[in-house]
């Protein structure tokens, strides 16, 4: 007799997605101390205001192209010819306001660097430089907003960076790690 091996049990978000599913089970909620990776989910972050994560999850590798691989220091520099030229790109989300707020939050990015060493110490500062974990058993335990997300949100804007409303930044927090939004039956909420 074949034993079988059961599946492992993960959080419900990812559904069948095999691009979600890799995702969730390698890097959602994965603490992140890298600069480079912070900002390219600051940036995602801001381009999925008003859509959902799969769109952008899969134009990822077009943002990593079209964005000089996310180089905040690449991306400061731009000016209005590669506005156009990634507003004729469609391998990401075409719209004005996001690709603008992405150079002015690449500026935001390098400025809180020069302030505080690395966005990294920046960031994790408001989480004591560890993971929140929450433990939440269904999709409808998920927050979209927290009191420390409005704080990030507005420290964030007060230094003039954009799209990065509350909801916004919780997805971040989520993203990088500094929350562990894993549901407690799932086989990462542990792993992390």
């Amino acid at each position: 007799m074949i034993d079988r091996i059961e599946p492992r049990k993960r959080c419900a978000w990812p559904r069948s997605n095999p691009l979600m599913i890799e995702y969730h089970d390698k890097e959602w909620g994965v603490p992140v101390h890298d600069d480079r990776t912070l900002f390219e989910f600051l940036v995602l972050g801001g381009a999925q205001a008003g859509l959902n994560w799969q769109i952008i999850l899969n134009k990822r590798e077009g943002y990593r192209k079209a964005f000089d691989n996310l180089d905040p220091v690449k991306i400061a520099r731009y000016a209005e010819k590669d506005v156009k030229r990634l507003l004729s790109d469609p391998s990401i989300v075409r719209n004005r306001l996001k690709i603008q707020s992405a150079i002015i939050n690449a500026q935001r990015f390098l400025e809180v660097q020069k302030e505080f060493g690395s966005f990294d110490a920046y960031i994790w500062r408001f989480v004591g430089g560890k993971p929140i974990r929450h433990r939440l058993k269904s999709l409808e335990d998920y927050p979209t907003r927290t009191v420390k997300s409005d704080e990030i949100s507005k420290d964030l804007q007060k230094r003039g960076f954009k799209f990065v409303g509350s909801t916004i930044c919780y997805a971040f927090m989520q993203a990088v790690g500094i929350v562990n939004d894993h549901m407690t039956d799932c086989f990462r909420y542990k792993d992390i």
